[in-house]
């Protein structure tokens, strides 16, 4: 991707088309440091990655090293944070990816990332959509025995989303507040009980032994583990609602990196505790996204591992409203910013909500919901097989999208701080930013190498390269748009990844006698 050094370091120049109206910022001071970090972790849905994320790389990838594969991740995620959170010091805007990505390599290559964003976490969120309405769809039929088609929860989801995408930020961070708290509780009580009741091989620390993480699968275990991490990375999109952002936003990050990689590797080691490192890729293998549930009832009974199900969906729930939010805001930073129509680029009523990017939204969400059910009828041979692929097809299209936006984004780092004369006093951030970078495209090339076995198709499936083409061709089609804007609308590409800065640097001219 080329730099644009002509809108890089950009302020809002002479001539340049600011905005008016308070409509056009998000409310400060909505979020502190709890809400924030709660509205962020919601996102990773901890309960859906222990119950079906980590069954399947032990099942499908056959790495027993999965609790290292989190701490190597970790890892990585962390150095990318320094120059990320750093980033977040000087740019708050909530199109996040795109406004830093704007700010190092300009306007064109940041209009190629807003696109890339929108189409990643709107994937994303309805994938989710799938695997929500298929267990709310099993929860009916197992406790009231009533048949219900997986595709009514799944629209009822969205429009329950939908307006709460009206409701104030506060009321949302409440919500999935206490459904978060619940799920890490009960997943705690399940490590708890593993380690006191392990399996034929004891307290085994195998799982972390760097033997484990040999084979072909290794590469494959990455992309299936790394999308176990998506959301930390969403702190910044909310900086506009914060009191202090250059405190708030770095603080929540890495708490919720390093957080997350600790939780997660504890509790996959704690997987292989209970069944026994040496048995856990086979039972994985035969209890695929039960393998949780069953470790459970057998050490905890029925009634925890019921409850666990109910939690199973309402943390999917947190998730998606989590995911809503996020596009919401990115639709307005790039209506505001003349990206999309200037209707997204404003605030709705007394809420001061992104609205129209909350309909937005919650119509795509819909019209996929409906799309996939209505092949529910065609003779695949498979019941199941429109809402698992709703799932694995948008959730692995999301996951590569925001893999490729943080790899771009390390890189925007270093030309910002570079560009800036501040090489020398922001070194060892570059470094880390340059190492991260590198890591995560080694990750993208094996997650589009390996697309087929991620979403369940064969090697010969032209979906193996359509699916991932979906990200290349909202790039492409970015950058063309971004390219088109600096020739025929330089004005308007001149602001793009400014946000609310250029409106709030017009306000203070226009007070300045």
């Amino acid at each position: 991707m080329t730099t644009d050094s002509s809108s890089t370091n950009r302020a809002p120049a002479e001539g340049i088309s600011t905005f008016k109206g308070q409509d056009r910022a998000l409310r400060a001071d909505r979020l502190g440091t709890g809400g924030l970090l709660l509205s962020v972790l919601a996102a990773t849905a901890p309960l859906m990655v222990v119950a079906g994320v980590m069954p399947t790389t032990f099942a499908v990838m056959g790495i027993v090293g999965q609790p290292l594969l989190f701490v190597v991740l970790g890892t990585v995620l962390v150095l990318f944070s320094l120059g990320y959170a750093e980033m977040s010091r000087h740019v708050h805007n909530a199109g996040a990816f795109y406004a830093y990505i704007s700010r190092g390599l300009g306007g064109t290559a940041g209009a190629g990332a807003a696109l890339v964003a929108l189409v990643a976490y709107n994937s994303l969120q309805v994938g989710i959509y799938g695997i929500f309405g298929f267990e709310v769809s099993g929860l009916f039929a197992t406790y009231a025995d009533l048949e219900v088609a997986w595709w009514i929860p799944a629209l009822a989801a969205a429009l329950a989303v939908g307006a709460l995408g009206w409701l104030k930020i506060d009321v949302n961070a409440k919500v999935l507040g206490v459904l978060l708290v619940i799920e890490v509780l009960l997943v705690v009580v399940f490590d708890i009980a593993a380690v006191a009741d392990p399996g034929k091989e004891g307290l085994s620390l195998h799982a972390f032994n760097p033997d484990t993480l040999t084979g072909a699968g290794v590469g494959t275990a990455l992309c299936f583990c790394i999308a176990a991490f998506l959301g930390f990375e969403q702190a910044p999109v909310y900086a506009e609602e914060t009191s202090r952002p250059h405190v708030l936003v770095p603080r929540v990050m890495f708490l919720a990196v390093a957080g997350v990689a600790v939780f997660f590797a504890v509790s996959s080691w704690a997987l292989t505790v209970a069944t026994g490192p040496a048995t856990i890729v086979a039972t994985s293998q035969e209890q695929s996204a039960g393998l949780l549930f069953f470790l459970t009832e057998d050490r905890l009974g029925s009634t925890f591992t019921d409850v666990l199900h109910v939690l199973f969906v309402t943390g999917m729930f947190a998730a998606m409203l989590s995911f809503h939010n996020v596009v919401a805001r990115y639709a307005f930073a790039m209506g505001r910013e003349g990206l999309l129509p200037a209707a997204f680029g404003r605030t709705t009523g007394s809420s001061g909500a992104p609205g129209t990017g909350s309909l937005l939204q919650t119509g795509i969400a819909v019209v996929l919901v409906l799309t996939f059910a209505l092949t529910d009828d065609k003779p695949s041979g498979d019941p199941t097989a429109p809402v698992l692929h709703l799932f694995t097809w948008g959730g692995n299209i999301g996951a590569l999208g925001v893999i490729v936006l943080m790899a771009i984004a390390s890189l925007s780092v270093v030309v910002f701080f570079v560009r800036r004369g501040a090489a020398g006093a922001q070194a060892w951030r570059l470094v880390t930013s340059a190492v991260a970078g590198i890591a995560l495209v080694v990750i993208a090339v094996y997650t589009v190498k390996d697309f087929d076995v991620l979403v369940g198709t064969g090697p010969d499936s032209a979906l193996r390269w359509i699916l991932p083409g979906v990200i290349g061709l909202a790039l492409v089609t970015g950058l063309v748009q971004g390219a088109i804007l600096r020739t025929r609308a330089p004005e308007t590409h001149a602001r793009i990844g400014l946000g609310n800065e250029a409106f709030q640097l017009e306000k203070e001219a226009e007070r300045t006698p």
